[in-house]
């Protein structure tokens, strides 16, 4: 399938039902994730198509019949659990929650399924000399199954689609946006000391730390991949178009889960964090301020027990803090060269291929707001939450319905409408005649910009 488009294209397939899942469903999406496995993406997309027209009762009903028929076993849709006993007489594997979460989850796919064709997504593609890839391809990295249900649907690359090779060996290298100067050097010579040493430098594409580390590796003729928020055609930020482009020409790849078309969000930075941390072998952080985007990478590496490093900064440096808490908590160990990170990939005292456990005994990555920040909450703080999707989705000048909020957000009419409460008490939104906008800036204090963006 990734050998072209020419696969993907062919109508009911599964790389062809996985293509129409990455537009239907949002990047994260558990419930999509669990149903696909459990029916398979054309069986699950045929039932998501159905479900519309049923009640939640209904869909599960007929969800479980579907799971038992397939593969006599089924995952639970709540939890991504694992395979229960089935036939006559078994354990009914689907928990009463199954309906709840249904029940949302149809209502958020079904804007995006009432006119659904994945065919502009793959010609825009092919006219980019892009590959598709989807689990049980050659191509696929194994290690983004440790996701389970929240693992990419499919993956839209350009470049090298040789994507497994790339990440055998391989070290994410993330950190701070607004890096200083300090922490660019780092970075960078991480890039070059990593890439020399064979390993596949894994990134973000995006200013500050992330850029630097794809230039230290260009900079030696090393492979690199930048995992993208967006689609492959809207590569951003628009400033590091050049180095992105480098990437592909120099056998490297760029690398998105959503479809060409889509532009980047906060809440897609998040989730574009969970796949950086399960591609690659270990995750470096290099800089980052307290509340940063990259300490979700880390915590995510760390959850699926791979080995996570921070580099140490200046006592007195704000964009430093994050390294230094996980160093204290125990969630990564110092790195201060590529030699160093080398370790955490190949540990010396491993006989044969590194196992990944994390460095640390927790590998908790909790990353929490500071004791005593004292500020009321606000509803988008989180990147991935409804509000904060919801508030994505709003123009400032432009009034949109309620139904263009919701497909845009990916949500549900009915979570769009309890979202736009909550921003609209924060001040964040404003109903214009049966339409809502973006409010006014509220002051500077007044919301911490999420994680990830």
């Amino acid at each position: 399938m990734s050998a072209g488009v020419g696969a993907a294209a062919e109508r009911g397939g599964e790389a062809w039902a996985r293509a129409a899942w990455s537009i239907v469903a949002e990047p994260g999406d558990t419930t999509a994730g669990a149903v696909v496995a459990a029916l398979g993406a054309p069986a699950a997309l045929a039932w998501a198509l159905w479900a519309v027209t049923a009640t939640p009762t209904e869909a599960a009903r007929r969800l479980r019949d579907l799971a038992r028929a397939n593969a006599g076993t089924a995952a639970s849709v709540e939890t991504g659990g694992g395979p229960g006993p089935v036939g006559e007489g078994a354990a009914d594997p689907w928990p009463a929650g199954t309906h709840r979460v249904l029940g949302r989850a149809v209502p958020r796919w079904a804007p995006r399924l009432a006119d659904l064709d994945p065919r502009p997504a793959l010609d825009e593609l092919a006219a980019r000399g892009g590959a598709l890839l989807v689990p049980g391809d050659p191509a696929w990295p194994r290690a983004l199954d440790d996701l389970g249900p929240a693992a990419p649907l499919c993956l839209w690359l350009r470049g090298d689609p040789d994507l497994a090779g790339a990440a055998a060996r391989s070290a994410a290298v993330v950190g701070a946006r607004a890096a200083t100067a300090y922490g660019e050097r780092v970075a960078g010579d991480l890039g070059a000391g990593l890439a020399d040493r064979g390993v596949t430098v894994v990134s973000g594409g995006a200013f500050g730390v992330d850029v630097a580390a794809h230039r230290g590796a260009l900079a030696v003729g090393g492979r690199t991949v930048a995992l993208l928020a967006g689609g492959i055609d809207r590569p951003s930020p628009a400033g590091n178009l050049a180095v992105l482009e480098r990437i592909v020409d120099a056998g490297g790849a760029l690398v998105a889960e959503s479809p060409p078309g889509t532009p980047p969000s906060r809440a897609r930075f998040l989730q574009r964090n969970r796949v950086i941390a399960a591609l690659a072998r270990a995750t470096v952080v290099v800089e980052a301020a307290w509340r940063s985007g990259a300490l979700s990478t880390a915590a995510r590496a760390g959850e699926l027990l791979r080995p996570v490093g921070a580099v140490p900064g200046p006592v007195t440096s704000v964009a430093s803090a994050g390294c230094h808490r996980l160093l204290r908590d125990g969630a990564a160990v110092c790195v201060t060269d590529a030699a160093e990170v080398v370790e955490l990939i190949d540990p010396p005292d491993a006989g044969g291929e590194a196992d990944g456990s994390v460095a640390s005994g927790s590998g908790s990555g909790s990353v929490l707001e500071p004791s005593g920040a004292g500020r009321p909450p606000v509803p988008a703080d989180r990147s991935d939450s409804p509000a904060a999707r919801t508030l994505d989705a709003l123009d400032r000048r432009r009034a949109r319905t309620v139904a263009e909020v919701a497909r845009r957000a990916g949500l549900g009419e009915g979570e769009a409408i309890a979202a736009l409460g909550l921003l609209e008490l924060a001040g964040d939104a404003i109903e214009v005649a049966g339409r809502w906008r973006r409010g006014g800036e509220r002051p500077r204090g007044g919301r911490v910009v999420a994680p990830g963006w």
